[in-house]
């Protein structure tokens, strides 16, 4: 093995010793004044202090939890690209040659070649169930788990997620393995000391140090994003590995970091402990997920649409839509409600909801509470309902169907022509060009029979709405919660708002798909 490079580092020169000031006169004292106060100095806690140097030393944690941790090592087949490797020619007489002989022995340039991967787990069970990540082990033909003490065993998948990146495994040992147990992640404060132990760069058994950076981290890794950011060294092949609390309890799986360079620059990211249980638990039992699931679509709250909806804060999921068939589809949520609450707990953002979801057990009815705007002249009001939820997997099925089944490239039957059609009247209103649904605007913009407002046929470049994403071929269905059908209906709207004194005209759009979401335009 070739050593490292030992990245240089630059040396500066110590500082030039600063010039003698000659000691000036002491003032004159006068033993008349009264004596000034003496003030004790006061230290700083116990407990403070302690903090300030950070822990004196985790070798004995260390110690105690390095057998628990593993090495994984996968390989795959894939097919061998672009014909495989051409023929390799030394000079005459050069050793080179029989190298060369070596290393295209028995290859004929065609067929499939080996890959193999390495990353890091850990032991939950002393009966041999191991945990990492999906990515590690993901494609793999074989699966190796190796041990502290060298020993290898084959290890059988019981069961993925992609959708947080777990996976679990199962290996039969011929005693009970060292485990470690997963802590409460939700108790982790911003700058508690924890401690990473893998694989990196496929050096086993390394253990490195810092603390917790950041909580609640949004990474685009996955629909449930809730990381753990640390400073603690994490690098290529600790993928899958523990991150510990100082009571030696795993509070998160290490998952991802950003690097421009592929080493560690101390920014890594962990899923928590509190995220993974309930997954790895599905994983043993059922070998697959079974996740909670509400049948709505969601968008986030801003400050634009609490306005434009009434609420005083912009905190909680407005719903856009409800999935027909889904639990939802009982009349009770509509579009344009604000969940603000969800079985009891908080929510602050639209993230939260999918994942406190998700994680509720299918099949249990639990109570939503909402804010509904039912007057467009008062603000919203609070309201409950209850919801039994069903399960995620079978609904993104039913999604897909649905989606397929209304696809608006499909045929559509239709007798009307460009030629023959009477051009629809038209509106110009916050830099959109509207027009009533017609047979000729529905099949341009592949619009579905069902599609009902106005539809948006020209977005001015420089205006305020192009600035927001709206794109000629949407179709305006609400202007401030009411129902529109007409340009006309629209212009009026907006005029009526323009003297209520509204800055914002607060829009619901539909796509072709028949996707929703609120838009704030500011009224010029």
């Amino acid at each position: 093995m070739q050593p490292l490079p030992v990245a240089a580092q630059a040396v500066e020169p110590l500082p030039a010793p600063e010039p003698s000031v000659p000691a000036l006169p002491a003032p004159p004292v006068d033993e008349d004044a009264p004596a000034a106060p003496t003030v004790a100095p006061v230290a700083p806690p116990a407990a403070a202090q302690s903090a300030s140097r950070g822990p004196a030393s985790v070798a004995d944690l260390a110690e105690s939890l390095l057998d628990a941790v593993v090495n994984i090592s996968t390989s795959q087949t894939v097919d061998r690209p672009g014909g495989g490797i051409p023929e390799l020619e030394a000079p005459e007489g050069s050793p080179l040659q029989d190298f060369f002989d070596d290393l295209l022995r028995g290859d004929d340039g065609v067929g499939d070649r080996r890959v193999q991967s390495l990353g890091s787990g850990f032991v939950v069970d002393s009966s041999g169930v191991v945990i990492t990540n999906n990515h590690v082990i993901a494609d793999a033909d074989t699966i190796t788990v190796n041990f502290a003490d060298g020993s290898r065993l084959d290890a059988e998948l019981l069961g993925t997620d992609p959708k947080t990146d777990l996976a679990v495994l199962k290996v039969n040992p011929p005693e009970p393995l060292a485990s470690v147990e997963f802590g409460d992640s939700e108790a982790l404060r911003i700058g508690d000391w924890v401690m990473a132990i893998g694989n990196p760069f496929g050096l086993g058994g390394s253990v490195s140090v810092g603390i917790v950076s950041a909580r609640g981290r949004n990474i685009n890794a996955g629909p449930y994003d809730n990381f753990i950011q640390t400073d603690a060294a994490i690098n290529r092949g600790n993928s899958g590995g523990p991150l510990f609390d100082m009571n030696g309890r795993v509070v998160g799986i290490n998952t991802a970091i950003i690097s421009p360079t592929g080493g560690s620059i101390g920014i890594g990211f962990s899923i928590p402990a509190q995220l993974a249980v309930n997954v790895v638990d599905q994983l043993r039992e059922f070998g697959e997920t079974r996740r909670g699931w509400l049948g709505i679509r969601l968008q986030a709250v801003t400050d634009d649409i609490a306005e434009g909806l009434g609420i005083a804060e912009a905190k909680g999921a407005v719903v856009m839509g409800i999935v027909p068939g889904g639990p939802s589809d009982n009349g009770l949520l509509k579009v344009g409600d604000v969940i603000v609450r969800f079985n009891g707990q908080e929510i602050e953002t639209s993230r939260d909801l999918p994942r406190i979801v998700a994680e509720t057990p299918v099949s249990e009815t639990v109570t939503v509470e909402l804010l509904r705007k039912e007057d467009t002249a008062a603000p919203a009001e609070p309201l409950s309902v209850e919801v039994t939820l069903g399960r995620l997997e079978d609904g993104e099925r039913l999604m897909a169907e649905s989606e397929a089944a209304s696809d608006p490239t499909a045929d559509t039957d239709s007798d009307a022509s460009d030629d023959d059609a009477t051009p629809s009247a038209t509106v110009v209103t916050l830099g959109l060009t509207l027009s009533e649904i017609d047979a000729p605007l529905r099949a341009q913009y592949g619009l579905g029979d069902d599609a009902e407002g106005v539809v948006i046929t020209q977005v001015e470049p420089t205006s305020s709405a192009a600035e927001k994403g709206i794109e000629a071929g949407a179709v305006l269905r609400e202007v401030a919660q009411e129902e529109v059908s007409e340009p006309q209906e629209v212009a009026d709207k907006i005029a009526e708002l323009k003297t209520n004194g509204r800055r914002n005209a607060l829009l619901l759009l539909a796509s072709a798909s028949g996707d929703l979401r609120f838009v704030v335009v500011p009224i010029d």
